[in-house]
């Protein structure tokens, strides 16, 4: 390869930005922040007033069985 010495710096290079952001990330405590904010959403999604407005809001939701039922 003729260009080796330019991929193996831009290998290195990405590596060190992406090792940084990582670095970054934990030491900020993005990572608890999320982990939080991803359980108060599915607690709320799976709470039985988000249930009811999902069915509310999806009119297909008989389509298919009436489909099956007429074929």
């Amino acid at each position: 390869m003729k260009f080796w010495d330019w991929y193996l710096k831009i290998a290195v290079g990405s590596a060190l930005i992406g090792g940084s952001m990582e670095l970054f990330m934990i030491k900020s405590g993005f990572y608890d922040k999320v982990t939080v904010l991803e359980a108060e959403k599915r607690a709320l999604e799976s709470s039985p007033e988000a249930q009811a407005m999902r069915e509310a809001l999806n009119p297909w939701r008989n389509h298919d069985s009436a489909e099956r039922k007429n074929s």
